[in-house]
């Protein structure tokens, strides 16, 4: 059976909107776009793109599905030719003709993405934060691989908000420090989170 996976790039206060352009995203007035670009460095560039290079299909909400398919198809470079080359399935209810070619429209995620897993090894989700909610609210998330920069805005599209369901999470792999600041960590999950512990009951029994 295959993973869901989710790549997401965040800032330290967990906002994931318009990384890779100064006008990719400017819902909500945000002006910060472009912001990945000042912390990408050799290294960060292939841990990235090894997980592109994994990836089997594209899981997009409508949002950043209309952003990738509105750049991608007219890029020309080996990102854009694995993005073109693999299916591309989109989440919406409203979308009857997906302009870019390869592409699915699912309906019902809880239904339609959890028989993704016997198609396909790795499926991944980029961006998508309200699709991404709702797979982790179904616990189709398999693996969460989270590229975090430092630097902070103060508003913006975040992942972390109020409705998420309650979650544990295992670190997976060693945490990746690239030279100019990011972090690379990968998460699968750990069931619900463990709370209730007094830290101060802890710290006597180890005295």
């Amino acid at each position: 059976m295959g993973i869901i996976a989710v790549d997401l790039f965040i800032t330290l206060d967990g906002v994931y909107q318009a990384p890779g352009a100064p006008d990719e995203d400017r819902e909500g007035g945000f002006e910060f776009g472009g912001w990945q670009g000042a912390y990408f460095d050799d290294e960060s560039g292939e841990s990235i793109g090894a997980g592109i290079d994994r990836l089997q299909a594209l899981l997009l909400g409508r949002k950043t599905y209309d952003i990738f398919s509105g750049f991608w198809p007219n890029a020309d470079d080996p990102i854009a030719e694995k993005f073109n080359a693999v299916p591309k399935f989109v989440a919406s209810r409203t979308l009857t003709d997906p302009s870019w070619a390869g592409t699915t429209v699912v309906t019902d995620v809880a239904t339609e993405v959890a028989a993704l897993r016997d198609r396909f090894d790795e499926v991944h989700t980029f961006g998508s934060g309200d699709l991404v909610q709702t797979l982790l609210r179904e616990h189709l998330v398999d693996r969460l691989n989270l590229w975090v920069y430092p630097i902070t805005f103060g508003t913006g599209k975040r992942l972390w908000t109020d409705g998420l369901v309650p979650s544990a999470f295992t670190l997976v792999e060693p945490p990746k420090v690239f030279p100019k600041g990011a972090i690379s960590l990968v998460y699968e999950p750990a069931g619900e989170p463990v709370t209730g512990i007094d830290i101060s009951k802890l710290e006597a029994e180890r005295e």
